[in-house]
């Protein structure tokens, strides 16, 4: 029996995700049309043998993320449930506060992955790979190969990275919880020296996989790395979110053909991969791709040009407006004629495993080139250029903005 487990984080992390972020929790939003933590479930319920998918964050349960574990329940027929942690313990130390459950069923193995990768998820590889190398007292991370420049490197520097995807037998618990009580430990000394101990058992719990548990693990050589060459990227800033939806939507073709737009007639002219929910009204004058995502009850008027670009839940693109490596937020209006674009940030165009690079936000004091978004109910007047900006939202615009963050 297996079990998967999905770090959600929490309100306080996806920083660099907002505005978008202000509306909908970050693993709700949408790439390739459906949530980001889609992807992951989908994966993990095509596994025999897979019983339950935990998700472990500090999100408040509300309306959004209830219906959405509801229909992903029915959809898959799986046990999909929330955990819900009193703080952020890291990626280690909410596994850990809530052992008692991922072991509940005896499993003899799961599956640890953060929700902000977007993957082919190469989950029965990962099994695989662990029976033919590893034990119950051995671990599996996948890892993928990037690219690395050091000068002059005085000691062997890894191309490989760690993509946030694992592979644990009950076992990594001992070790998770040799750092807890070495924490406590810690914690007791701090006292003992008259140090202030406030919250000193919270900061006992919060354990990172990656500093405080892989480290020790591969000096004992129980940890071992499952590389992939297929396609695997962060999904950290909105930039990111335009890049991991082309990757989705490719792979579309092999999983989901369906969900991709064909060129029919008195349908608008698509080019390349295009999702377009079945609600939403396009004049078939508009023409949309590569690269192209349509939320639900989207409308877009008579010769739209869209490309690169995510148009959020009841968004309004009227004629002849252009929309390049954007993300127009919900309920969102952009008039006649305007132009809103972006820069890509995306990775090397020839490798199709490239992986995107975690962009600042500022870089010498000025807003670094990216992708355009719009806030949710963001209101573009006609004939107005909007570039390389983000729109925080309720904003009426009444004029063009450039390089700008508009509060």
């Amino acid at each position: 029996m297996l079990k998967a487990v999905i770090l959600i984080g929490g309100p306080q992390k996806g920083t660099r995700f907002r505005p978008l972020s202000f509306e909908v929790p970050k693993p709700l939003f949408p790439v390739a049309g459906v949530p980001m933590l889609q992807h992951h479930i989908e994966a993990c319920s095509k596994l025999p043998h897979m019983k339950e998918i935990l998700l472990i964050g500090f999100y408040q349960p509300n309306e959004e993320l209830n219906r959405f574990l509801s229909c992903a329940q029915q959809d898959y027929k799986i046990s999909i449930r929330y955990l819900q942690e009193y703080a952020a313990l890291g990626t280690g130390g909410g596994i850990y506060h809530f052992r008692d459950q991922i072991l509940s069923g005896s499993p003899e193995a799961f599956f640890v992955m953060n929700a902000d990768v977007c993957s082919e998820f190469p989950l029965p590889e990962m099994l695989d790979f662990q029976k033919e190398h590893g034990d119950a007292y051995s671990f599996v991370i996948l890892g993928t190969t990037v690219l690395h420049y050091v000068e002059k490197p005085g000691t062997f520097v890894s191309d490989i990275i760690n993509c946030g995807i694992y592979l644990f037998t009950p076992e990594i618990f001992q070790h998770i919880g040799e750092v807890f009580q070495k924490n406590q430990q810690d914690m007791l000394l701090y006292y003992d020296e008259g140090e202030e101990q406030s919250n000193g058992w919270h900061r006992a719990e919060v354990i990172r996989l990656e500093q405080d548990i892989f480290t020790a693990l591969a000096a004992q050589g129980k940890l071992y790395v499952y590389k992939t060459d297929r396609f695997w990227s962060q999904i950290k800033s909105a930039g990111s979110a335009i890049y991991a939806s082309r990757l989705y939507l490719n792979q579309y073709h092999q999983t989901h053909p369906e969900m991709l737009a064909t060129n029919r007639e008195g349908g608008p002219k698509t080019r390349g991969n295009v999702y377009i929910h079945p609600t939403a009204n396009i004049d078939p004058t508009a023409v949309l791709g590569p690269n192209v995502s349509i939320g639900t009850g989207v409308t877009i008027g008579a010769g739209v040009r869209v490309r690169e670009s995510i148009i959020l839940h009841g968004a309004t693109l009227q004629d002849h407006s252009c929309v390049l490596n954007s993300i127009v937020g919900w309920g969102s209006t952009i008039g006649k004629w305007a132009r809103v674009e972006g820069t890509p940030s995306d990775p090397n165009p020839n490798d199709p495993y490239a992986k995107i690079d975690s962009e600042t936000l500022f870089r010498d004091g000025k807003l670094t080139p990216s992708i355009t978004i719009l806030g949710c109910n963001v209101n573009i007047p006609s004939e107005v250029i909007i570039l390389n900006s983000i729109v925080l939202p309720h904003k009426d615009l009444n004029r063009s903005f450039k390089n700008q963050i508009i509060l």
